[in-house]
């Protein structure tokens, strides 16, 4: 039996995250269409062959900060920092955060200038490996871009130090408008820098929409409460080597995802060209839903079970957990569904124009059918990931996480020879490998997780499935129904299948009782009532 207390903050944990959870879905949102803003641009004005280069030399600087600084970093962080404040020990949660700042400011640098060094090493070497036909000035131009764009690993790892201390503090707007800020200055540089500059131009919009990025966030940590900076914490703080111990695992996880998407790079750049580009374009569609699902209630919700897994709230961290899975159920089931079906209308409203033709708008549509095949997984992994991370276990899921990639690369070579024997194009097997090893490590941390906190609630979760099931397969009849009615006119079937398809579905989970969709529609009448 739960007792009282644990009930009430079990109450209140949940309704703390639903509401940092929709305000990080907005801002999400908005950076989603940005991203999408932004790609719209460069598809319209780069043919995808030019692009490869951009998402190329892109494909390092994102490997080297999320293998030094990004979910390894938060991962580690967060907990330790928002146990401090937990235990209102705020001047040592503040000279854990500068030793961290120190240390990493120093470690990002050396970093970026051996890699400005040996840039043309790594692109010859590394991302061309398997392709020995590569122009000189492909290879010319994709350094330079490389280079350029590297300051920008340090200011994303500042910037993710600082999105960590303001989600810590339950501050979670502004560091979710960050994305914003980064597509807004790669829009702004391909739009106003000079056309004679070529796709050069994305490099210097990277490096202006990092500094956006990081500048942005500023002004919010300045406001916290007792902010106070050490310059003399590093090394030899032991609450600093305690995250950089909990780091280790952590960067051996965030090391086999990112080879992983470097190994995809470097197998669709061998395959041939334009394969890069559509493979980054489908994977960034399938992320728009997924960043507002998962990515929201994830940063969202690790605060909060992190400190309940301080306060050994085992029953609220379980019930917490659940409600959130739950309502990841409820909502990537039907999008999954809706990409599926809707894949080739969805690319040829937004992208087939200008220098974006109509074999452009099938090579990303093939590679997002199978990429939307795995939205489910990679929203779930999402929050499972952050639930061991909560509970300051970091080698669970970077051992799941370190195996699962491994998959994903030998299927990755494996898929795209068999797709290519069967006559169809190759690059979706990179897709299917990804949704498919995704899709395991799901599975697998799903069910660690449950065993480690004494089960999750199977009847609060069977029935949002069995719900999201049944509702989902009532929406794709009606989006199969306007496939029919409205083909050859892909903005008219787009927008009839987005509104007609949420109002389908949300209309059948009403009707199925589901409680969350009465308790929106409540909060919407009380709105309008107020505004009355």
């Amino acid at each position: 039996m739960v007792n009282q207390p644990e009930a009430r903050s079990e109450n209140s944990a949940s309704r703390q995250i639903s509401r940092s959870a929709l305000v990080v879905m907005g801002a999400f949102i908005l950076s989603s269409l940005l991203g999408l803003a932004r790609n719209m641009v460069l598809t319209r004005t780069f043919p995808l062959g030019e692009l490869d280069a951009f998402y190329a030399a892109n494909r390092i600087t994102e490997f080297l900060f999320n293998l030094l600084a990004g979910g390894a970093l938060g991962s580690a962080f967060i907990p330790m920092f928002t146990g401090l404040l937990t235990r209102e020990k705020r001047e040592e949660a503040w000279k854990l955060a500068s030793g961290v700042f120190n240390v990493l400011l120093i470690v990002l640098m050396a970093i970026v200038v051996i890699m400005w060094v040996f840039a043309p090493q790594v692109v010859r070497h590394g991302l061309y490996l398997l392709d020995p036909t590569a122009r000189v000035e492909d290879l010319a131009l994709t350094v330079k871009m490389l280079r350029v764009m590297l300051p920008t690993v340090v200011i994303f790892g500042v910037s993710g130090l600082v999105m960590g201390i303001l989600n810590a503090h339950q501050k979670f707007l502004v560091s979710a408008l960050s994305l914003a800020v980064y597509n807004l200055g790669i829009i702004l540089a391909t739009l106003l820098l000079p056309s004679n500059m070529g796709v050069l131009r994305l490099a210097y919009g990277a490096l202006l929409g990092a500094a956006g990025y990081l500048l942005i966030q500023l002004p919010a940590l300045l406001r916290l409460p007792a902010v106070k900076y050490d310059q003399r914490s590093g090394w030899k703080d032991q609450p600093v080597r305690e995250v950089l111990r909990l780091m280790a695992p952590r960067l051996i996880g965030s090391g086999a995802v990112q080879l992983n998407f470097a190994a995809n790079t470097v197998i669709a750049l061998g395959i041939g060209v334009s394969s890069v580009s559509a493979i980054t374009l489908a994977f960034a569609l399938m992320l728009m839903p997924q960043s507002a699902i998962a990515q929201s209630a994830g940063i969202a919700s690790l605060p909060t079970l992190s400190a309940q897994a301080e306060m050994g709230e085992t029953e609220a961290f379980r019930q917490t957990i659940s409600r959130i899975l739950r309502t990841i159920l409820l909502l990537a089931i039907p999008a999954s569904a809706g990409l599926i079906l809707l894949r080739v209308p969805l690319v040829k409203a937004l992208y087939e124009r200008g220098a974006f033709g109509a074999q452009d708008t099938q090579m990303v549509a093939w590679a997002l059918l199978w990429y939307a095949a795995g939205l489910l997984g990679h929203s779930l992994v999402e929050v499972l990931t952050r639930a061991f991370f909560a509970r300051q276990d970091t080698r669970t899921p970077v051992t799941v996480t370190t195996s699962a990639m491994v998959l994903n690369i030998l299927l990755s070579l494996a898929f795209t020879r068999l797709f290519a024997g069967m006559g169809w194009m190759p690059h979706g097997g990179l897709a299917l490998a990804n949704s498919l090893a995704t899709g395991l490590e799901c599975g697998v941390l799903w069910a660690l997780l449950s065993k480690r906190i004494g089960g999750l609630n199977r009847r609060l979760l069977g029935d949002g499935a069995v719900k999201a099931l049944i509702a989902t397969g009532v929406m794709a009849a009606l989006l199969i129904g306007l496939l029919s009615g409205l083909e050859g006119r892909p903005r008219a079937l787009l927008l009839a299948g987005l509104a007609g398809g949420l109002a389908v579905y949300g209309g059948a989970l009403a009707l199925l009782k589901v409680p969350e969709v009465w308790g929106v529609l409540k909060g919407i009448k009380r709105k309008l009532g107020g505004m009355g």
